[in-house]
């Protein structure tokens, strides 16, 4: 079991928060699970950037990006090296501190 813990959001945990996530779940699962309401408008089938997030500690130990969730990356508001679509980033036994980008492109927003 890991430990992720989620920074600081304005709007889906503004207080931040820390959730355990068993190995072999991906972030958004671990998030959405948890009662942290991330956007992933594509319900989680990696067509979309809206859950993308960026990895501050512990990116190393998430499973390798495909080429479609690279591709698919270049379209994210605020990318940085360390950003994942959390749909697509499996936690292993490692502890995560994950940052949610204070914006999406979804412009509007899904009612999940």
């Amino acid at each position: 079991m890991a430990t992720i813990k989620i920074l600081p959001h304005p709007e889906y945990c503004p207080q931040g928060a820390t959730v355990q996530a068993p190995a072999g779940t991906s972030i958004c699962e671990a998030l959405l699970d948890n009662g942290i309401e991330i956007e992933h408008a594509c319900d989680m089938s990696c067509a979309c950037t809206t859950c993308h997030v960026v990895v501050r500690e512990g990116f190393t130990s998430l499973n390798q990006m495909d080429e479609n969730e690279e591709d698919l990356l270049d379209r994210a508001w605020g990318l940085e090296p360390n950003s994942r679509l959390s749909c697509q980033a499996f936690v292993a036994q490692q502890d995560l501190v994950v940052e949610i980008p204070k914006y999406s492109i979804n412009h509007a927003k899904e009612n999940h």
